[in-house]
């Protein structure tokens, strides 16, 4: 019997079990929501045009894929097509590439006045757009031109499999031979927050025919990379990691558990409530939240990924804890209902830091209450 909620339709209300009503749970997330693009002092939401609206990177003023792609989504299922119109006005105006071997990909950054800040693409960023642009299709329609989202997700998917073949010196943002994402497409390593199978899941019902079976494979070789790529004791993932799963460090950062790499428990958790459980991943929420419940979660560090702990402290604490919040979909551990207790009273964070945490918290905060819901 297939499980999950693309086969069956049902999205749990998980805080039920920490004491949230189902009234409750969409009080919290119409609230958040209203924080994050509203309120006067904690949005991070740009008006940068009229028609033209930015998600702001509070701790470095800039706008970025990742953001712009979370905003959208945050949209779709808020059911907010005016603020997606104008975040998708905002991201083809100032961020899309049209000449160059980075053609059809979008700047990973560009300042808030929409001027570029970089010239090359991080492929989180192209994902979260294709699959919000299909979503947004299949909730409100198509329309013309940026506007006619299904064609243009499948534009920008055709890119990232087959920039190879479109324009001299292009580089594809998935590995032909593995089907695994890259960190960037120049550089045949991953990041395991970047694998989200049950996007491709949908990919491979909406993309180009042609590139199905590819969604398909993409799908399967994730989840075993996801599973491969954490620590087999701590459920811990690197920021960056070989096509083996073996752990890389860039940036002269020397530890490995840190920000990009709080999403992975986020993504799984995702994967489990559309597709169903894989226990290779449950058992990698099982051990996460087993080696969180032996921390200090008031002083949360960066770790290696046998859970030494760093002198660096964590940039993102609030974004830890709504992680740890979503493993409790899947994990077995001893503290999964004090998980979810604790995300229940979580507050959002505040300040300048408080894009990166408050973006996980919403998603962490949709698929907990059962609002994160598929639209194909």
């Amino acid at each position: 019997m297939k499980t999950g909620a693309f086969h069956t339709g049902i999205y749990p209300n998980y805080l039920a079990e920490a004491g949230v009503s189902d009234e409750a749970a969409r009080e919290k997330v119409n609230s958040a929501f209203q924080t994050i693009f509203f309120d006067p002092e904690e949005n991070f939401c740009h008006h940068t045009d009229e028609d033209a609206w930015c998600m702001v990177d509070t701790g470095n003023i800039d706008a970025r894929t990742e953001g712009m792609s979370y905003g959208m989504m945050m949209c779709v299922q808020m059911d907010r097509k005016d603020i997606f119109d104008r975040l998708w006005t905002f991201t083809e105006r100032y961020m899309l590439m049209k000449q160059g071997r980075e053609e059809g990909y979008f700047r990973w950054s560009v300042h808030i006045d929409g001027s570029s800040n970089s010239e090359g693409p991080a492929p989180d960023g192209e994902e979260y757009f294709a699959m919000a642009l299909f979503m947004a299709s299949a909730r409100w329609g198509d329309g013309e031109g940026s506007f006619n989202y299904s064609a243009r997700a499948r534009e920008i998917l055709h890119h990232c499999v087959h920039q190879h073949e479109i324009v001299p010196g292009g580089e594809p943002m998935w590995e032909p031979g593995n089907k695994l994402i890259r960190f960037i497409p120049e550089m045949k390593i991953s990041d395991p927050s970047y694998h989200l199978p049950h996007f491709y899941e949908l990919f491979a019902l909406k993309a180009d025919e042609a590139d199905r079976e590819f969604w398909k494979q993409a799908a399967e070789a994730s989840r075993k990379y996801i599973a491969i790529s954490a620590h087999p004791v701590t459920g811990l993932s690197p920021e960056y990691a070989d096509y083996d799963g073996k752990t890389v460090l860039l940036f002269r950062k020397p530890w490995v558990y840190y920000s990009d790499a709080y999403r992975v428990a986020e993504n799984i958790a995702l994967d489990r409530i559309w597709f169903g459980a894989e226990p290779a991943l449950d058992a990698v929420e099982t051990r996460i939240q087993d080696f969180f419940a032996k921390q200090d979660m008031e002083d949360l560090r960066a770790y290696e990924l046998d859970g030494t702990p760093q002198r660096e402290p964590a940039m993102h604490p609030t974004a830890i804890k709504a992680v740890l919040g979503a493993a409790s979909v899947g994990s077995c551990s001893e503290s999964r209902i004090r998980f979810l207790r604790q995300f229940a009273a979580l507050p959002m964070r505040k300040g300048v830091r408080r894009y990166y945490d408050n973006c996980l918290y919403f998603f962490c905060l949709l698929m907990l209450t059962g609002n994160y819901k598929i639209y194909i």
